[in-house]
């Protein structure tokens, strides 16, 4: 089966192509362009951001780093209906496992209302909240996680000053 190019989902039916690769959705396929323009970035330039803000203060709470991405994981169903999700955050450690704890508690109380999934993903999404919580990313070295997401903010960056110093467009 083919994966997501970008967020390495499965993609069991269509999808989207393009010269950067396949992808799960429109969403992952704009995504996909960044990817391919962040690769293009000096590698000293992207190693050095990643420092700085590896190094620097949590942007949640202004303490002291490290900082990295922290990734909580939530469940809510009603009856028939069950939605998950994961959301990385840049944060410190004590502020990731906060969100992580919330996404947990969330899940306890929310997640098991939906039948099948809610009743299978609930402990998932729990177990997932608890192993981040007890294993979060190396205090030392940033993450792979966290080198990817500065490369699509830097890459984002770019073409941001690309279209503010593009002309404006002819009106006709």
């Amino acid at each position: 089966m083919a994966k997501c190019t970008y967020c390495n989902s499965t993609i069991l039916f269509g999808g989207k192509r393009d010269a950067n690769g396949r992808f799960c959705n429109q969403k992952c396929q704009g995504r996909g362009a960044l990817l391919a323009l962040s690769q293009q970035i000096p590698e000293s330039v992207v190693k050095d951001q990643i420092w700085r803000i590896h190094q620097g203060l949590c942007p949640k709470c202004s303490g002291s780093g490290p900082v990295d991405v922290h990734t909580s994981h939530r469940v809510w169903s009603a009856v028939f209906l069950t939605s998950w999700s994961s959301a990385p955050e840049l944060s410190c450690r004590k502020c990731g496992i906060k969100s992580q704890a919330v996404g947990a508690a969330f899940s306890l109380a929310l997640g098991w209302w939906g039948f099948p999934w809610g009743l299978i993903v609930t402990p998932i999404q729990i177990v997932r909240n608890g192993v981040a919580m007890a294993r979060p990313p190396e205090a030392l070295n940033p993450s792979p996680l966290l080198e990817r997401v500065v490369r699509m903010n830097m890459a984002a960056q770019v073409v941001r000053q690309k279209s503010a110093q593009a002309p404006p467009a002819p009106i006709a």
